[in-house]
């Protein structure tokens, strides 16, 4: 059974060292609660100084993110609500849009729509990821339908979705595409209005990925400086580090196999022992068991893999790691509150 790992007040205390006063926001990652609790979560979330609250989008795992987010909009007042992330594979351009867009309109402008090319969401089901020609295009017709605009959709059909162009009191949805590997980072940078990073927890290869993202948005002749640029970052903060470490590894592992699924997504990863680790993990992977911190696969992450891949250990030590990797020039943190064990 899911049992909740995240919400304690060492998180609580490590996080408020930059809630508030630095002008990078903090989220809080999906959390492994039953549907029915989802109010009373997002108001503790809330209540602990967050930023924003992500919900993930994977149908036979998780309870439905556009239903859960509307909950939480209405037992919340400031709190941002985000997908981390929603996949072309599950979810028509017109029906996430107008998805979105609804909770954008019931939370009074708190929404964030995160997209993603489809892992578990797919996988789950038995289908493929998009590719990034087409997971590009996607964004694109999203971003129509968010706009108000006439959108060409794939079989040639032009439609638009009146009912948003009309609700123009609030500001249009902004999108945020997850990226690991250098053609996503790009193509998030040229298309949404942010990128968020799921590479893990190294300085090095996030300083890498922000530059590769304000790169691809300066060649697209847009400004660098308007894209917001996040990460999701697996953290537990607890004063035994080896502890820490054993629970953290079943939200390390999915990380790590992004990181091994297309042969440019392992690049920014200096060390050859961690390239070694991510395409072993890529190699053994069992969806069935997916964040599971007791799944097989996890058997082949190092204590090291795990301090560079995530932040763990006391709250002091945990500061220091974030303040790192918001250095490298990050608007946004996702925290990863939570595993199964």
């Amino acid at each position: 059974m899911a049992r909740y790992i995240g919400l304690n007040p060492s998180v609580s205390r490590a996080t408020h060292a930059f809630m508030g006063n630095s002008g990078v926001e903090i989220w809080a990652g999906p959390m492994f609660q039953w549907a029915g609790s989802i109010g009373e979560t997002a108001r503790r979330i809330e209540d602990l100084g967050f930023d924003g609250m992500g919900f993930a989008d994977t149908q036979i795992i998780y309870y439905d993110p556009y239903v859960a987010m509307g909950v939480a909009a209405m037992t919340t007042t400031r709190l941002r609500l985000r997908t981390m992330v929603s996949t072309p594979v599950t979810r028509h351009p017109s029906l996430i849009a107008a998805s979105i867009a609804t909770v954008q309109q019931e939370s009074g402008g708190r929404a964030v729509l995160g997209l993603g090319r489809g892992d578990s969401a797919a996988a789950l089901i038995g289908e493929q990821a998009f590719n990034g020609k087409a997971f590009e295009r996607y964004i694109n017709q999203v971003q129509g339908y968010l706009r108000g605009e006439e959108v060409v959709l794939n079989n040639g059909c032009r439609s638009r979705s009146d009912w948003i162009g009309r609700a123009s009191n609030l500001p249009k949805v902004p999108v945020d595409v997850a990226a690991t590997g250098p053609r996503v980072i790009a193509l998030g940078a040229r298309a949404a209005e942010g990128v968020s990073f799921s590479i893990g927890a190294e300085p090095r290869r996030m300083a890498w990925a922000v530059a590769c993202a304000r790169e691809a948005r300066k060649q697209a002749g847009q400004d660098p400086s308007t894209l917001r640029l996040g990460a999701f970052v697996p953290i537990f903060v607890h004063p035994d580090a080896d502890y820490a470490r054993q629970i953290i590894k079943g939200s390390i592992a999915p990380l790590a196999r992004f990181s091994a699924m297309s042969p440019s997504a392992i690049e920014g990863i200096a060390s050859e022992e961690d390239r070694a680790i991510v395409r072993e993990i890529g190699r053994v992977y069992d969806m069935g068991s997916h964040g599971h911190a007791e799944a097989g696969h996890t058997g082949v992450i190092t204590d090291s893999f795990v301090d560079r891949w995530a932040v763990v250990g006391p709250a002091g030590h945990c500061v220091d790691r974030l303040r790192e990797l918001i250095a490298t020039g990050l608007d946004s943190v996702v925290i990863g509150l939570s595993g199964v064990a």
